[in-house]
């Protein structure tokens, strides 16, 4: 029998800058090996995981995972694995805040995955004690603790923060020179220190925000008319919606849509970003 459970939890007001939301997801897979696809979305995860351990697939290659391990913002699919029964807890952060939260490079790895040493990882086993007790919310809030203590040693970018919610206010649908003057401040200036904190461009992040919001209307609303999605996020005209969404996921929305519909009884609607495949 396969079970799903998937919790978000708001983080203090404190971590807003930088982290949009704690979450927890426990899912079993059953004996065989199975796969499942992350689709690209606005945010950068430091996931930590428990149970059998997941792998990722790399040029045709199954790569174990370390726990802790930093999925970076993806521009198309990643396909993981896993068998019997997996519980995660991620950390989901703003893209061009993670890396000078936690004092890493933000220099990419080819399939997304960063793994780092880093003082973090100190917390793989208090959590793991925690989540075989089933005790999940101790957990969150042994990870609320710590990232509140990070927090408060780092000074937050303003210009990254003034950016980041401009891009974020309008779901990626934003010119460059648009935000730079949000963040008051000059394009150059903006490129150089988005690309240095988040390894992306703006234009990067923004067409990847703009693929998640019209990704969630879809499977949630997969009706939607597509032509209307790509007049309300700006794109030239439909083709180009549908160009860009294939990019990112590897279907169409038309694809993604009739997909969404079969699945909609199938799968809780709030565990967007894992589709099994």
């Amino acid at each position: 029998m396969f079970s799903n459970i998937h919790q978000e939890f708001e983080v203090p007001e404190e971590l807003r800058d930088t982290i949009k939301c704690f979450w927890y997801n426990r899912r079993d897979y059953g004996e065989e090996l199975s796969e499942f696809t992350v689709l690209p979305d606005g945010y950068t995860e430091i996931i930590f995981h428990f149970g059998n351990g997941c792998s990722i697939s790399h040029q045709g290659i199954l790569q174990a995972l370390p726990s802790p391990f930093i999925m970076g913002l993806l521009n198309q699919p990643a396909l993981f694995y896993a068998q019997n029964q997996l519980e995660i807890i991620g950390i989901r952060c703003f893209p061009w805040a993670v890396f000078d939260l936690l004092g890493l490079s933000s220099e990419k790895t080819e399939n997304g995955v960063h793994k780092f040493e880093n003082p973090v990882a100190q917390l793989q086993s208090a959590l793991n004690d925690l989540i075989t007790q089933g005790k999940i919310e101790n957990a969150i809030f042994q990870v609320e603790q710590y990232f509140l203590k990070l927090h408060s040693q780092i000074t937050i970018d303003s210009l990254l923060f003034k950016a980041g919610a401009a891009m974020r206010k309008n779901y990626g649908a934003i010119p460059v020179n648009q935000v730079a003057d949000s963040a008051h401040t000059t394009v150059r200036t903006l490129e150089r220190k988005f690309k240095q904190s988040s390894g992306h461009t703006v234009k990067d992040v923004s067409g990847i925000m703009r693929f998640e919001q019209i990704r969630n209307r879809l499977w949630h609303a997969p009706e939607t008319s597509i032509a209307a999605l790509a007049q309300e996020f700006g794109y030239t005209d439909q083709s180009h919606l549908s160009r860009e969404f294939k990019r990112y996921s590897g279907s169409t929305p038309a694809a993604f849509a009739r997909e969404a519909r079969k699945r909609m009884q199938a799968i809780n609607n709030d565990f967007v970003a894992f589709v099994q495949a």
